[in-house]
């Protein structure tokens, strides 16, 4: 993936600052995105689908710790905190909220950017092309394992994603539960028969949920199918 297909959305209420950010970002080859309205942060996030968000501490209405708790129930998407108050006590919050990095104010443009190619090549290179899944207009996107139906982002547990991603991957065939127990053990959690059960009827609750009645099939003695 190059720079140019990256978004990247500015969470920054002081519109010198995000403006500038935006145009040198911009410069980059990046797709730069500034906060509208600061009452609907999760609703332009989702709306972005942005690969990396920065979000400044001091914002109108909600903080970003807040928004980055929200953001954080949906995604996994890299996110860096921007502040002028870079004690310790913020940095170990912005942390502990799900911040993958902080950045104090004033900073340099150049190495905020070497920080955000940085985080970008860890979060979504590793030599591997993000690859999105798409089946009945749901759309799974393994660089930040999230999963996206109608304006909605789904909430994955590790299990789950994996299974979906597992089913998509093979979508038109039938995918036996040893299959899918062996990838989950891939992620160092022991599945056992029950265990898988559990998972796949919890997905199905929240495909279901979401609208996606039937997605995944039942093939009875050989496994699961999503067709």
């Amino acid at each position: 993936m190059s720079d140019k297909q990256y978004r990247i959305y500015i969470v920054e209420d002081d519109p010198g600052i995000a403006g500038e950010i935006q145009k040198q970002l911009s410069a980059w080859g990046f797709e730069a995105r500034q906060a509208e309205d600061f009452r609907k942060i999760t609703e332009e996030f989702s709306a972005f689908q942005p690969h990396l968000v920065l979000l400044d501490i001091m914002l109108p209405f909600y903080n970003g710790y807040y928004w980055c708790g929200e953001i954080r129930k949906v995604s996994r998407v890299p996110v860096i905190f921007l502040s002028s108050a870079s004690d310790n006590m913020n940095i170990i919050m912005a942390v502990n909220q799900g911040a993958d990095d902080f950045v104090a104010k004033p900073f340099d443009m150049g190495i905020l950017t070497a920080k955000i190619q940085a985080l970008l090549r860890r979060t979504y290179d590793y030599g591997i092309q993000t690859e999105i899944l798409e089946h009945r207009g749901a759309v799974l996107n393994t660089g930040d394992a999230t999963l996206r139906y109608e304006g909605r982002v789904l909430e994955l547990t590790k299990n789950e994603y994996r299974i979906l991603r597992t089913l998509m991957e093979s979508r038109g065939k039938v995918v036996s539960r040893e299959r899918l127990m062996e990838r989950l053990w891939e992620t160092d959690s022991y599945v056992d028969e029950n265990t898988l059960s559990v998972n796949v009827n919890r997905l199905r609750k929240k495909l279901d949920g979401a609208g996606l009645t039937g997605f995944i099939t039942t093939k009875i003695g050989m496994g699961y199918l999503i067709e």
